[in-house]
């Protein structure tokens, strides 16, 4: 029985729905931004472009830059988003969209996301990098879908909980890894460490605006705590989701952000374009 139309939907021309894509127009070597704009930023570095699709805040631009083939793609903000994203890449490769059936081999795609975060810990600069060697999330995505509880690391879970004293209203937090392939390929010079994804940009990260926090900020409680060697470095919206569905669906997977704020120190980058822009380069040197 093929994957039904309710499950997987795909446009009247067979691209996949959201993505508005066919298989042959994505590389195996993907780089996901949160922001549409920076689609074009980057492409506009390749020697060639051979793809361009929009749907709603996803842009697509597939090229080749000094001969490797790659793809450029803009998630929106959010592990939502980001669900949507990484399942409809994952159906590309490894479901015949015609047939509606899973393909007998499987393909894995390097998903690299390129972001921008704020740090944690007070001795982390503004216009700093960071790579996420674990994330750390508090979204509940990973327990919408079945998984082996061996790919989570439980103690740092267990490390965040405690001294956060996390509200049991709250989603589950989950830890996973990051491709060690891919750090060691793009960021074995960038400071590593545990990245936070939150679920909104607001009371999920802190911040109050005219509303109280149902729990008090846990980001002073992340001051200066550390595990496995790793500190909670910095926190986001996309990481988690990211991580999870790429262990998941068997692709290789990596965050590396541009801290434009430190919460702890309450100090927000004047421009932090110039860093993007250097980040942006070392990635497409590297990939």
């Amino acid at each position: 029985m093929g994957i039904k139309s309710s499950e997987m939907p795909l446009t009247l021309d067979g691209s996949v729905y959201h993505l508005n894509l066919h298989p042959e127009e994505i590389a195996k070597d993907v780089i996901l931004v949160g922001d549409p704009g920076r689609v074009a930023a980057i492409s506009s570095r390749f020697d060639t472009i051979e793809v361009k699709k929009q749907n709603r805040e996803l842009f697509t631009h597939t090229g080749v830059y000094k001969g490797k083939r790659l793809t450029v793609l803009s998630t929106g903000m959010g592990t939502d988003n980001m669900d949507i994203v990484i399942n409809e890449l994952d159906a590309l490769v490894n479901i015949d969209l015609k047939k509606r059936e899973e393909k007998t081999t499987h393909t894995a795609l390097n998903l690299v996301r390129i972001g921008t975060c704020g740090a944690l810990q007070e001795d982390i600069d503004v216009n700093s990098f960071i790579a996420s060697r674990y994330c750390l999330g508090m979204d509940g995505l990973l327990h919408y879908y079945q998984y082996d509880t061996a790919i989570r690391n439980t103690l740092i879970e267990k490390t965040f909980m405690s001294h956060t004293t996390w509200n049991a209203n709250f989603p589950k937090p989950y830890s996973l890894s990051c491709s060690e392939s891919l750090m060691q390929q793009l960021a074995f010079d960038i400071k590593k460490g545990i990245t936070l994804t939150a679920s909104g940009f607001y009371a999920p990260q802190c911040r109050v605006l005219r509303q109280n926090l149902g729990m008090p900020d846990f980001c002073q409680k992340l001051k200066g705590i550390a595990c496995q060697d790793l500190y909670f470095t910095n926190m986001e919206m996309e990481t988690s989701a990211l991580y999870a569905l790429s262990h998941l669906l068997g692709h290789q997977a990596l965050t590396i952000c541009v801290a434009i704020a430190n919460r702890v120190n309450k100090t927000f980058s004047e421009d932090y374009y110039p860093a993007m822009n250097q980040l942006i380069d070392l990635v497409l040197e590297r990939i």
